[in-house]
């Protein structure tokens, strides 16, 4: 089982770089996402390294391809473990999706079907990583825009029997779950109350943008309302878990994002309050 691990974080973006290297910024961990650095030296690497000497880290993947029905790339693999074994992570994570094929990258998270063929792929793929990784990992449930018509179960019933299968655990991304909901008419509360909750290491904040005919998730607004009030929800039924604010476009001052941290940290608080 993965330790737990509470606290409250952000996702480490270039141009916040200075602060996190001038001065203590009031985070209890950081995510960076994992493809930047695996790379053999140069400065994306040393500025991880100082960071590391500051703050605990979580690597966030978006190219390991558990879905990818011809398995996961192994030399893949063996980058992120050097890069594993150099920062000692506080988490691994990566998203339920696939991104290749053949040798093929789409550089983008796409979704795979809900049924048993594509249960056993996955966690054949999420098998060998954990192995090669010599850890478990977490997977993060996507946000999704298209559903097919062969599915056999819902995505958070997809979870729940990954993460008994191969013992890995959930990056549980609130922002996904309204997106999705919304673009696919389930319940989101129906979704939360479904996913394994003891399985739940991490969560993931961010924001969304209405597209053309759906919901985008698109990071590059402050966390809304509306997610606020599920992880409202989710807060109780989760053991301690490690929070953090994601933001990948249209980054906001430092302070900005530190100010809606504040805002989870006091959720937070208020569901220890009622459960007390």
């Amino acid at each position: 089982m993965i330790p737990s691990f509470s606290g409250f974080g952000l996702g480490l973006r270039k141009p916040h770089y200075p602060e996190f290297l001038e001065q203590r910024v009031s985070v209890d961990f950081v995510e960076v996402i994992s493809e930047n650095f695996m790379v053999d030296g140069g400065r994306p690497k040393r500025i991880l390294r100082e960071i590391r000497e500051r703050y605990p880290v979580a690597l966030h993947g978006v190219s390991m391809s558990v879905g990818s029905a011809d398995g996961v790339d192994a030399a893949y693999l063996a980058r992120l473990r050097a890069l594993v074994d150099e920062i000692e992570p506080l988490f691994v994570s990566d998203h339920l999706c696939w991104t290749q094929f053949s040798g093929f990258n789409s550089h983008d998270l796409l979704p795979l079907p809900y049924t048993d063929e594509a249960l056993g792929i996955v966690c054949a793929n999420v098998d060998q990583a954990q192995d090669m990784l010599g850890r478990q990992m977490l997977i993060e449930n996507p946000s999704s825009y298209i559903e097919f018509d062969g599915d056999t179960m819902r995505e958070w019933g997809f979870l729940d029997e990954l993460c008994t299968r191969t013992g890995c655990g959930l990056l549980l991304d609130i922002n996904n779950v309204f997106v999705s909901a919304t673009n696919h008419g389930f319940d989101p509360i129906a979704y939360l109350d479904g996913i394994p909750h003891h399985r739940v290491r991490q969560v993931h904040l961010a924001g969304h943008s209405q597209g053309s005919a759906m919901l985008i998730d698109t990071h590059d607004s402050p966390v809304p309302p509306s997610v606020w009030d599920l992880y409202a929800h989710a807060l109780p039924r989760l053991g301690p878990v490690a929070t953090m604010i994601e933001r990948d476009d249209a980054i906001p001052p430092l302070h900005e994002l530190l100010t809606e941290l504040d805002q989870a940290r006091a959720s937070s608080a208020a569901a220890r309050s009622l459960a007390a």
